[in-house]
């Protein structure tokens, strides 16, 4: 027998009604965990660890003495989503997802949202993100974000909010497929006794996903390739990973040219022509002659290659523009402009520190808040501000008046938890969601599920792996 453990915080637990009922979506689950010896489930979660180790399933963390490898923890408990809910959120995500794509479209063609004066010309006009190479061109199929990477956390019954939004290189979704074969071979016995949805059909989605969106100049079967910077990149195991699991080439930039007005890659039978590119390397590495001269990463010419119409890159040069954390408060209204509807998903209420009242009011409230950079990723660069020591707290409040626009904050959510395994049995953890959507010509298709990452710290609101966060997988029941 398993014990449960609770905490006395108003969190909203997403496995327990309370400490004596157990909410619907994990009833078989309780009652097989309640079943099992703990020495067993201790031996499991060491045997998922040995097997993260074997395979590779590391990252790399940057900016300290150590960087080196490490391994994600995996916590062998999963975050289960009854499927009204998930019908809801996927809902919610593709509305949001094709919005970004048509304002996309739009910034860098006709620009209507910024003459209609919903969104502020300087926050393009200024933005580091936005690339004038772009301008005037649509890329095959009218595609711009390919693969999308929304960040939602939950905070009630039915309350989900939108995080943020990746639409450059999102990445996780190795994590997302390896958590899943690892628990179904670790547990066979829960597939049989709770029907879940598949996630493992996603490579096979996202091959042929990048395919529909192949340039008109495409003959015959699409040829894809993966383009990382190497090795030593923190996502190459994705990189690499997602290149097998595809059938696809994994190409570094050296591996490629342009011959003929084409991308072509070197093979041992000579170069072969690649229709498109899934590239893991940011705009700024992407082509020496458009962005930075120094780059070594990409390949020289692309872009001309790009804009005429013989390559498809995935994600489009300058989809950066959609995960600035200044344009996300912008959200509702860039939904609403280019659906016509109400968004389904509700953004986080956002201060843009660039505004005087704004930040006036952070200053005041910076105890209280979670500043983030509006280019930051990965938990970098941020102030969590309740957890924030008094000389954090000054120090930050300098970084903000010397560079207000570069920040944005929100209020402190009382973010969801999930269990967690631990020695005495489960104990509750705050909990993020990255679905995983694909986006062709054709259609937008969403992964059911996603990475759940996981605070595996008590009390902590920090997912990220980098600041020492795990993963669980992510079932969402079928009917």
């Amino acid at each position: 027998m398993v014990n449960f453990m609770t905490d006395e915080s108003s969190h909203f637990d997403e496995m327990r009604l309370d400490a004596s009922a157990v909410r619907d979506p994990y009833k078989n689950y309780h009652d097989w965990f309640s079943d099992q010896n703990p020495t067993r489930l201790r031996q499991k979660h060491k045997e998922a660890e040995a097997f993260f180790r074997r395979t590779g399933i590391t990252f790399n963390v940057y900016g300290q003495s150590e960087a080196q490898e490490r391994l994600i923890p995996f916590d062998l408990v999963p975050r289960i989503i009854a499927n009204r809910e998930w019908t809801k959120l996927s809902r919610g995500i593709e509305q949001r997802v094709r919005a970004i794509n048509a304002f996309l479209h739009d910034i860098y063609n006709g620009q209507e949202i910024l003459k209609s004066g919903r969104v502020p010309r300087e926050l393009i006009a200024q933005n580091d993100a936005f690339l004038p190479q772009m301008m005037g061109f649509t890329p095959p199929g009218g595609v711009y974000t390919h693969i999308v990477g929304t960040d939602i956390v939950r905070t009630g019954e039915d309350d989900f909010f939108v995080l943020e939004d990746n639409a450059r290189t999102p990445s996780g979704v190795s994590y997302m497929l390896e958590n899943r074969e690892t628990m179904l071979q670790m547990f066979p016995e829960l597939f049989s006794k709770i029907k879940v949805q598949r996630v493992n059909d996603y490579p096979k989605n996202l091959r042929r996903s990048l395919g529909e969106a192949a340039p008109s100049t495409c003959e015959g079967k699409p040829r894809v390739a993966v383009l990382t910077p190497g090795m030593y990149n923190s996502a190459y195991y994705e990189h690499s990973f997602l290149a097998d699991q595809m059938g696809a080439e994994l190409v570094e930039g050296h591996d490629l040219r342009v011959i003929d007005g084409h991308i072509a890659m070197r093979t041992t039978q000579g170069y072969k022509r690649i229709d498109v590119l899934y590239r893991r390397v940011d705009d700024e590495f992407l082509d020496p002659l458009s962005f930075n001269p120094t780059s070594m990463l990409g390949v020289p010419g692309i872009m001309d290659v790009y804009r005429a119409g013989n390559i498809t890159i995935a994600n489009a040069p300058g989809t950066g523009v959609a995960d600035d954390k200044a344009i996300y408060s912008y959200m509702p209204d860039i939904v609403e402009f280019y659906t016509g509807e109400k968004a389904i998903l509700k953004n986080v209420e956002t201060f843009r520190c660039s505004e005087p009242d704004s930040l006036s009011y952070v200053l005041d409230n910076l105890a209280d808040l979670v500043v983030k950079e509006v280019h930051g990723s990965g938990g970098y660069g941020m102030l969590v501000g309740p957890a924030a020591s008094k000389k954090e707290l000054r120090d930050f409040a300098d970084k903000l008046k010397a560079r207000p626009g570069n920040y944005i904050a929100q209020p402190t959510l009382s973010l969801s938890t999930v269990p967690i395994f631990v020695k005495n049995g489960l104990a509750p953890r705050h909990v993020d969601l990255r679905p995983f959507v694909l986006v062709s010509p054709n259609e937008v298709n969403i992964a059911p599920g996603g990475l759940t990452r996981v605070a595996l710290k008590a009390g902590s609101l920090v997912v990220n792996s980098s600041q020492g966060g795990g993963t669980k997988d992510t079932w969402v029941l079928e009917d």
